[in-house]
């Protein structure tokens, strides 16, 4: 039990240390207080969100951003010159992300396409991961329990005649949703180690039921012969390969195009306050216990969705589909994409998968050493996540990455309460 208690501490500590700023601290907390409570200001919405201009309360960068002299702004603190100039990439690499996912269906086979059909069904789970651990500060092991969920309910609706594509997708949600709004209550009121046990110990409870429900989820022999989907009402069912995963891509990426402009809204300021500094939040009269309840729900629905998008891509289910292993590969994908990024969390899973079912198939029984592998490089590597890596955007217009970077000035010291 002490052994499980320090891996758990440990994961927390990554998961923390990735979804802080660099120069965190109490000095990211006050800023992201200030902005939870701030009124909303309208202008430039879009141009944040596309990620083509900066957020006006934007903390500087720390010692490790990049270079640049500070200058002044009011009420304390520095900020780098040139942040303006910064690309972030949330929006664009969502449209390259979909461009690309469009064209894989042209340069590889229809195996290698099954293959990857996957990936966008987990990489909605860890997407939810964003959400709740990345944003709320809650770390999870459980987000198998609502994909679970998600699953089953679009395979007992397609064995019972809907193969509607947005009606099973809704009750998928709804069902995801619903089971985390029984069982978040007592994951919004625990923190650290003690929370990333609660949904450890739910997921687990979840596979254990599937698996002996035999007269619902079909035990361990799982649930097959479900009918292929329909796009939309009047279409032909999905039984291409590259339709099938076409409407994967097109589901994940209304889902996170969603997820990436409430996070970007004062929802999304609101979990991050509560996360940096709960008792100043509560009091401020936020609800601090339902808040974290509703990024439960929603990162449960976003898992709930990707459920049936699995069920769509393999059209069979299984409780070995929905055990540890699913939220294992979910965490991890999100800590390797950046695990305040849901972009980032879709490249992490697609990296995560493509390690496990391409490059370890030459050499068999490794896939987990790889897996381990590749996820020690990227702690050493990028702390950050794939999201951590940006260009710079040079007088000229070109685009580079930063040679060196130059240490920053340090902060003037905060005047204020």
């Amino acid at each position: 039990m002490t052994g499980i208690r320090a891996v758990a501490r440990g994961i927390v500590r990554s998961v923390r240390s990735a979804a802080t700023p660099s120069g965190g601290g109490a000095r990211t907390a006050r800023p992201a207080f200030g902005r939870a409570v701030r009124a909303w200001r309208p202008p430039d919405r879009w141009g944040r969100l596309l990620g083509t201009r900066p957020h006006p309360d934007d903390p500087g960068e720390g010692p490790a951003g990049t270079a640049g002299t500070a200058r002044a702004r009011p009420g304390g603190g520095a900020r780098p010159a040139g942040r303006g100039s910064a690309l972030r990439p949330a929006g664009w690499a969502l449209l390259l992300t979909v461009l690309a996912l469009f064209g894989v269906p042209a340069v590889v086979d229809e195996s290698t396409l099954v293959l990857l059909t996957p990936i966008p069904a987990l990489g909605l789970a860890a997407v939810g991961i964003t959400v709740l651990t990345g944003r709320a500060g809650l770390p999870t092991l459980g987000q198998a329990a609502p994909y679970a969920v998600g699953a089953y309910t679009t395979a007992l609706l397609g064995r019972a005649g809907v193969d509607v594509g947005p009606l099973q997708l809704a009750a998928a949600v709804s069902a995801a949703a619903l089971f985390a709004l029984l069982t978040g209550p007592v994951v919004a009121r625990a923190r650290g180690v003690t929370v990333l046990m609660i949904t450890l110990a739910l997921g687990e409870l979840t596979a254990t039921a599937a698996s002996r429900w035999s007269s619902v989820t079909g035990g361990t022999d799982g649930l097959a012969g479900i009918p292929p989907v329909r796009a939309l009402w009047g279409t032909a069912p999905l039984t291409d390969d590259q339709d099938v995963y076409r409407y994967a891509v097109v589901v994940a990426a209304c889902a996170i195009t969603a997820t990436a402009a409430a996070l970007r809204s004062p929802l999304g300021l609101l979990l991050a306050g509560c996360r940096d500094d709960e008792a100043r939040m509560r009091a401020s009269g936020h609800p601090v216990t339902r808040v974290f309840l509703g990024a439960q729900v929603w990162a449960a629905a976003l898992a709930g969705a990707g459920g049936q998008l699995l069920v769509t891509a393999q059209r069979y289910v299984s409780p070995a589909d929905v055990g540890f292993t699913t939220s294992s590969l979910c965490l991890l994908a999100a800590v390797l994409g950046g695990v305040a990024s849901p972009v980032g969390a879709l490249a992490g899973t697609a990296l995560v998968l493509i390690t496990r079912d391409q490059l370890a198939a030459h050499w068999p029984g490794h896939g987990p050493l790889l897996l381990g592998t590749l996820f020690i490089a990227s702690v050493y590597l990028l702390p950050r996540g794939l999201a951590g890596v940006r260009l710079r955007r040079l007088p000229h217009g070109s685009l580079t990455a930063p040679a060196s970077r130059a240490p920053a000035r340090p902060a003037s010291p905060e005047v204020g309460p």
